[in-house]
């Protein structure tokens, strides 16, 4: 894996932590050398399927720019049963009636939570509390209080139903939204508890999941093509490593644009030089300045 963003397809079972651990020891490095850098971009609960980012070395400096971009997943509601992680694999809190549900009343229950919206995620979630995974909490025993967080919804749509036993459905959200935390809320709107019985990640951004046993490679123009960019001269390279700011020059529009109406990524620029993206670089007035150098380029 060389460096740069590689998109994988994670099936169903293991944990995102372990396909990167599965990465990691497929990468020998040279005697004396250190192991490559590797991280996800974004975790896929045990029980999830589906897309998952693969960051390779200067790409692990990416990351935070992976959040505010459209994420695409389908689920499978289970009506009538709520759990205490909001997946299959959880203990059953409660059980409710769901033989009264009807198309119309899920068609205006799920309206209700497209846009921002404070969501409370699950106890077993990967979200931070007092600087630990919460999950991590839990799976020890402690009692995890979580709070809520702003989240976005830009749109959901049921694609079918087999009522009352489930329904399909497809939405896209901004990163930090948790799909089983809206399975809960739903059923517990609607009165009859609910979870997720499948969940599958189909993209992030303009990037697809690839499929069982593919793996498709990302660099260059090909990364956070969402971002404006700057080619940079020899001199201006010079000039951001030694003073870390050049004059703002002439920017180039994305590549690929979010959703009419999604709130738009933050204000980065991508810096190019002979080809390769080489520093994150923020506006600052009239001047770029480095935020991040990439060291040997992508």
């Amino acid at each position: 894996m060389t460096p740069g963003i590689h998109l994988l397809h994670k099936p169903v079972g293991p944990t995102s932590f372990s396909v990167v651990q599965t990465c990691i020891k497929s990468l020998k490095p040279a005697p004396g050398h250190r192991p490559p850098r590797i991280c996800h971009g974004g975790t896929l609960d045990p029980f999830a399927s589906g897309l998952l980012l693969i960051l390779v070395e200067p790409a692990t400096r990416l990351f935070d720019y992976l959040h505010d971009i459209p994420k695409t997943y389908e689920a499978v509601v289970r009506w009538g049963i709520e759990t205490d992680n909001g997946d299959p694999q959880g203990a059953v809190v409660s059980n409710g009636d769901a033989s009264a549900l009807s198309a119309g009343q899920l068609d205006a229950a799920l309206a209700s939570f497209v846009g921002w919206r404070d969501q409370t995620p699950h106890a077993t979630s990967a979200r931070r509390v007092d600087g630990e995974r919460a999950y991590i909490k839990a799976h020890r025993g402690e009692t995890v209080v979580m709070p809520p967080a702003k989240v976005y919804l830009h749109e959901a749509a049921w694609l079918s139903h087999d009522l009352p036993n489930s329904s399909r459905l497809r939405l896209t959200v901004r990163g930090g939204y948790y799909v089983r935390a809206l399975g809960r809320d739903l059923g517990r709107l609607l009165g009859c508890g609910a979870h997720l019985c499948e969940l599958r990640r189909a993209s992030i951004g303009p990037w697809v999941d690839p499929g069982l046993d593919n793996v498709v490679e990302i660099n260059g123009r090909g990364l956070l093509p969402w971002a404006q960019a700057r080619v940079l001269t020899d001199q201006e390279v010079g000039d951001l490593r030694e003073r870390g700011t050049i004059g703002m020059g002439t920017l180039q529009p994305p590549e690929w644009n979010v959703p009419e109406g999604f709130p738009p990524p933050g204000g980065i620029v991508r810096g190019f030089h002979r080809e390769k993206f080489c520093f994150l670089l923020e506006k600052l007035e009239i001047q770029l300045k480095v935020v991040t150098a990439l060291r040997g380029g992508l």
